[in-house]
């Protein structure tokens, strides 16, 4: 999964792609027809993160770099009370906090999530659940997503290439069983869009074809058509490092942002998408143009959002892009010490770009 690759070695990975398909060989028999010299042309040089001089942050009352982690970790209270309970073997407060988000789609994904990511370390308290109240649609929610989390873990993060047959075996096998599972917490709420939200993951997984994935991602949108999480998994699938092309994730994201503003930060992720193909987006018309209602949305009604904290990354990496380093400092100020959000990921020094986007936001920025 290109995803999971470091910029410059995702970066090589196209390029090697892209020459194997000019000589009309298979990528893996590259090393046998190209120079060390050849090879290394290929490579993308490696860049600074910050050219000039490093300006003081906290002029700007901006934390400290020293203060700044991409530790990624919960701050709901809610949440954070649920994952010490299931880890002492209770679910009862599990099973209070989700049914209490029923109507509230994006917060019971977001809980879902989270539940999700600890029962697949230790289940017990989700099977002490599922046998005390058999049927309840909670539990079989939890336990769909559960699976996702399971798979993933028996594939492991590494290169395909570096995952044996037996984990690619394995990890299919699981996909299959949270497939069943997410039929089964379909069933029991046929009204609850969550459920299919999970099954995006498995559609992704389990390398559906287009037309197999519209018809998970319909189930999906009969019931929530502006739900933010299913847009955002969505988008990932018509990436072209998916199975999509960048023309069909400007499609998605465009169509998706003129429905509703809480949709328009597609557009950012669509744009970091891209460059990461080195195709220039950051001042695309289609970006800067969506800047101010993105503002507007993050600082108004979705303010509060699950997603809001991962939005403001994205609008600070656009705004310095686009020049507007005043407006990128108070996004700072909002993310705080937290460099956990995804656009800074792909680099693989979250922390680094963090910082580097941050020295570059107050190195133009007019006021103090």
């Amino acid at each position: 999964m290109l995803w999971l690759f470091k910029s410059r070695e995702r970066k090589a990975v196209f390029a090697m792609m892209k020459e194997a398909k000019r000589r009309g060989v298979e990528i893996d028999e590259l090393k046998n027809v190209l120079t060390p010299e050849e090879f290394a042309a290929l490579l993308p040089p490696e860049k600074p993160k910050f050219k000039g001089k490093i300006p003081d942050v906290t002029r700007w009352g901006l934390p400290a770099d020293s203060e700044v982690s991409a530790e990624e970790y919960w701050t709901d209270r809610d949440i954070l009370a649920v994952q010490e309970s299931t880890a002492r073997g209770d679910w009862e407060g599990a099973a209070t906090l989700l049914a209490s988000t029923r109507g509230n789609w994006a917060r019971r994904a977001q809980v879902t999530g989270a539940l999700g990511e600890a029962a697949a370390k230790d289940d017990a308290w989700l099977r002490a659940w599922r046998k005390t109240r058999p049927g309840d649609p909670g539990a079989a929610l939890v336990n769909a997503e559960s699976l996702v989390h399971v798979a993933w873990e028996v594939r492991s993060a590494l290169q395909a290439k570096h995952v044996t047959q037996e984990q690619f075996a394995a990890f299919f096998r699981v996909l299959e069983q949270a497939e069943e599972a997410v039929h089964e917490a379909a069933t029991l709420a046929p009204e609850d869009p969550t459920p299919w939200v999970t099954a995006l993951a498995i559609a992704m997984g389990r390398q559906y074809e287009n037309d197999r994935y519209r018809k998970v991602w319909a189930e999906l949108v009969a019931r929530d058509p502006r739900h933010r999480g299913a847009h955002s998994r969505a988008l990932q699938y018509w990436c072209a490092k998916w199975f999509g092309s960048n023309e069909l994730m400007w499609e998605f994201a465009e169509t998706a942002a003129a429905e509703s503003p809480k949709l328009a930060p597609l557009l950012l992720v669509a744009a970091h998408e891209a460059e990461f193909q080195d195709v220039p987006a950051w001042r695309d018309p289609r970006v800067s143009g969506a800047l101010d209602g993105i503002l507007a949305w993050l600082d108004g009604e979705g303010r509060d959002a699950p997603e809001t904290r991962g939005d403001r990354a994205y609008l600070a990496k656009a705004l310095v892009e686009n020049g507007r380093f005043d407006e990128a400092v108070e996004q700072f100020r909002h993310l705080g010490t937290r460099a956990d959000g995804g656009v800074w990921s792909y680099s693989g020094d979250p922390r680094g770009e963090f910082l580097a986007t941050r020295y570059a936001a107050c190195a133009g920025a007019t006021r103090v």
